[in-house]
């Protein structure tokens, strides 16, 4: 494991950080990041999707962003888990984000798992892409999840970003989800 850092800055102060460019998730800035925390499974998909959910990712692509990173944070047999605001009760998901433009990938997860859950992280493996082509209608969107596996350091789950989570906390991997 690497040596934890400082808490991790929003943006970095220079066009090249740590490797990355100041270039979103360029091809070039995934295969560093491959090379480090190994290849993943790779899943392309198609999902049709309804007003709101079309609403949510064309206001992401209209911003420049068209991924997101998801984290998969395990403690022994525990996951950490969030729930946003606008979730019905009971429901709950790992956490997830957007690397900003200038940010390395590391650092965009690190971030997000702290603003989600409050919890110290540092990466450990990068598990899997999913390539997603959206589609609304006549109108279609490509969208590409990184799931990275994220080391634990330190902390208890609770959301630091109250906008845009309401509560994070461990769940047991043994308990019942919503489906089974």
């Amino acid at each position: 494991m690497r040596a934890l850092r400082s808490p991790p800055r929003a943006r970095p102060t220079s066009l090249e950080y740590n490797g990355c460019n100041s270039m979103h998730l360029t091809p070039a800035v995934l295969l560093r990041f491959e090379q480090t925390y190994g290849s993943p499974h790779v899943v392309r998909l198609e999902f049709e999707m309804g007003n709101r959910e079309w609403s949510l990712v064309s206001d992401s692509a209209r911003r420049g962003r068209l991924h997101d990173v998801t984290l998969y944070i395990p403690r022994g047999d525990e996951l950490a888990v969030i729930q946003k605001p606008s979730y019905p009760p009971g429901v709950w998901r790992t956490p997830s984000g957007g690397v900003a433009t200038g940010e390395c990938i590391e650092d965009g997860a690190m971030r997000e798992a702290y603003e989600e859950t409050g919890l110290r992280t540092e990466p450990g493996r990068y598990l899997l892409r999913s390539e997603v082509r959206f589609v609304h209608g006549d109108e279609a969107m490509l969208w590409t999840s990184h799931v990275i596996e994220m080391g634990y350091l330190s902390g208890e789950p609770h959301p630091v970003d109250t906008r845009e989570v309401s509560a994070a906390r461990w769940a047991d991997l043994e308990e019942s989800w919503p489906g089974q």
